[in-house]
């Protein structure tokens, strides 16, 4: 079955104007499709067609003869299920301050919520080049990271909670070269902090 370009779960202008629908239209419509046609090119025929997103990300990644051909499908299918799930990480009307349970566990983790934001920010500013910046789950402790292009945290055995792409396509028509700017407006307006406490609800009890 053909990998399939997932509709945003909100409208082009719904996050405006901290993003606008001009880039939603360029990002989802031109950058994530564009991954989703290649992706499915390269597997056509391979071993990993049928295959899910996750499977062949941490498939290929784990092959450490990778071949060109391979470095490339993974490439894509991360960037596939990256942006997919960033899309998911916003919501109109979001940003601000978590729930009580991701309060409780900021703070276990980073000492509070703030030092949480600083960190998250600081990773994205200074993420060199293209990339994205994470909080994932680390065993049971949270964590900001940021990896470079297409990277995913799962390859590293670390559950993906919130992202925020910081390549430039994702925020120069609204912010130039104002990185900080963008991912301070993610942190006040974007984040669906709904999302992110499911992910780390699930991913929980998933441990029981």
């Amino acid at each position: 079955m053909a990998f399939q370009l997932p509709p945003l779960p909100y409208a082009y202008d719904a996050l405006e104007p901290y993003m606008s629908q001009k880039t939603l239209e360029f990002h989802h419509d031109r950058h994530h499709a564009t991954y989703v046609s290649r992706l499915n090119t390269l597997v056509k025929g391979t071993k990993f067609e049928n295959q899910s997103l996750e499977e062949v990300i941490l498939a290929i990644d784990s092959d450490s003869s990778q071949d060109t051909n391979q470095a490339a499908i993974v490439n894509n299918a991360a960037q596939v299920w990256n942006h997919t799930f960033f899309w998911n990480c916003m919501k109109p009307g979001g940003g601000g301050q978590p729930g009580e349970i991701l309060a409780e566990k900021f703070n276990h983790s980073f000492g509070s919520f703030d030092q949480f934001v600083a960190e998250f920010k600081s990773a994205g500013v200074f993420q060199f080049g293209s990339g994205y910046v994470w909080l994932v789950l680390d065993q049971n402790q949270l964590k900001v990271v940021k990896t470079g292009n297409a990277a995913n945290p799962m390859v590293y055995q670390q559950i993906p909670l919130l992202t925020c792409d910081v390549w430039e396509h994702a925020y120069y028509l609204d912010f130039q070269n104002r990185r900080p700017d963008f991912i301070q407006a993610f942190l006040d307006y974007l984040v669906n902090w709904e999302f992110v406490t499911q992910r780390l609800q699930m991913h929980q009890l998933a441990r029981v």
